[in-house]
């Protein structure tokens, strides 16, 4: 649609209680974040056999674990006896013994063992699994999806495997160097908008914008259910930290791939991966964990002080702005706003919220 079209009406904003309503929240919940890819871990947390760790889905406990032929596997969290939670955080085990009744099961899930149960007519171990959750391993990035019918991540995000490959050669080598937990007092959309646009950046994200990026080519567009965000990296003699220009084709450029509705992968200039996971809490907080990311996890000082920059600066500036908005949200006198599309897109357009907005609405309602 045309805003610029006479007679036409600008594409307006979503409802306030789109964010700050506990039911929708609770449709989120059960709906949205049960049926759409969402972030487990990093594959370096179960990089030999019999290692797991735990992790949450939608209010729903699941964990990952290395069978030993290799191969990464996901369970919903629950011994299938009497319900008591498997594991608890991370580890390495040979077997998963239940803690409450000791029902042991092989690493792939299937029931070996259990006190007494041969005692019992009829008992088949072979009826007996822990139960399974979709996963993929996208370039060491573990996802899961607890509709066992879902479209695989390569038909919800087309073209991303191999666009990631192409500006990190190294992916396959990258391990966490470091984790940042940045918690906000939003719900969770408002933070994903303020991340899906960058109308805001020259006014709010100076470092950002101007030893970073040049703001001028920065761009946005829907591919699939992911948004990519495309510029150049600023003037050399501008930038925050070194790069070289020689070591890749695209060592000069920024791209980001927002998984929808909770991940980001975000490529600096100079190859630099790092991402976002946005971790809800309820409806009115969130939890952005950033992750930093080297080969072999092998300590970088460039690495270090970018992502202390990217925390001092960009972090603290958008929680600031997403904090504002959740409070403006409650306002009594706010009504949602006509948003600024552009129809040649650039960076002072909204035309990704317009997006963004179409699905958070569809997330929400059930479609």
């Amino acid at each position: 649609m045309n805003e610029h079209v006479a007679g036409a009406h600008p594409t307006r904003s979503l409802d306030a209680r789109y964010y700050t309503d506990p039911k929708i929240y609770r449709a989120e919940q059960a709906g949205l974040f049960a049926r759409t890819w969402q972030f487990a871990g990093h594959a370096s947390l179960v990089e030999n056999r019999g290692d797991y760790f735990a992790f949450e889905v939608a209010g729903q406990s699941l964990f990952c674990v290395r069978d030993r032929d290799g191969e990464i596997r996901a369970f919903y969290n629950v011994c299938q006896h009497r319900a008591h939670e498997m594991v608890q955080g991370s580890g390495n085990a040979k077997l998963l013994v239940c803690p409450y009744h000791a029902w042991t099961y092989e690493l792939t899930g299937r029931l070996r063992s259990g006190p007494n149960v041969a005692a019992v007519p009829g008992f088949d171990r072979g009826e007996i699994c822990l139960t399974p959750v979709r996963l993929e391993n996208f370039h060491g990035f573990l996802f899961v999806n607890l509709d066992p019918d879902a479209e695989p991540m390569d038909a919800w995000f087309p073209r991303v495997r191999e666009e990631l490959l192409d500006y990190v050669p190294h992916i396959a080598r990258l391990k966490p160097l470091e984790w940042v937990e940045i918690p906000e007092k939003c719900n969770w959309k408002v933070s994903v908008e303020n991340y899906s646009e960058c109308y805001h950046c020259p006014v709010n994200h100076p470092t950002f914008a101007t030893g970073v990026i040049k703001p001028e080519s920065y761009d946005i567009q829907p591919q699939g259910h992911c948004l990519r965000h495309t510029t150049e990296c600023q003037n050399l003699d501008r930038m925050s930290y070194p790069i070289d220009l020689a070591s890749s084709v695209h060592a000069g450029d920024y791209s980001s791939w927002f998984l929808w509705p909770m991940f980001s992968f975000q490529v600096y200039p100079g190859n630099v991966l790092n991402t976002y996971h946005w971790r809800t809490v309820d409806a009115d907080n969130v939890v952005v964990w950033r992750g930093w990311y080297t080969v072999d996890g092998v300590d970088s000082e460039v690495i270090r002080r970018l992502a202390i920059q990217d925390r001092a600066t960009t972090v603290e500036e958008d929680i600031r702005l997403v904090e504002s908005v959740q409070r403006g949200l409650r306002s009594m006198g706010y009504r949602p706003g006509p948003l600024v599309i552009d129809p040649a897109c650039g960076v002072m357009s909204e035309h990704s919220i317009r997006t963004l907005q179409e699905w958070m609405k569809a997330g929400a309602d059930g479609a």
